[in-house]
């Protein structure tokens, strides 16, 4: 899949656009760490298994890895929600 350019200027509309960068790179790692823990979570099915299937279960494991690599790059979903207004952000109360 390839890099889609995306206008910084459009990005920050109605309030700052580095502030929304921010919040795009948080909520990129959100999609991949989450990502990360599906993923891990399938493939411990696999873990103890004696060797006899060992192909069978290869094949599987890489049907799961393949389905995890042809979604959309986690930096690329965060973009599409902020976009779509699905993210909302907020600053943390501070302490005075």
């Amino acid at each position: 899949m390839g890099i889609k350019t995306l206008d910084i200027e459009k990005l920050g509309e109605g309030s700052n656009k580095y502030e929304k960068i921010v919040v795009l790179s948080k909520r990129a790692r959100q999609i991949a760490a989450q990502e990360k823990l599906e993923l891990d979570e399938k493939l411990k099915y696999f873990e103890g298994f004696e060797d006899e299937d060992e192909f069978t279960f290869n094949e599987e494991q890489e049907r799961i890895s393949k389905a995890f690599e042809e979604l959309p790059h986690a930096t690329q979903r965060s973009v599409d929600e902020l976009l779509d207004e699905k993210i909302t952000f907020r600053y943390p109360d501070k302490e005075l």
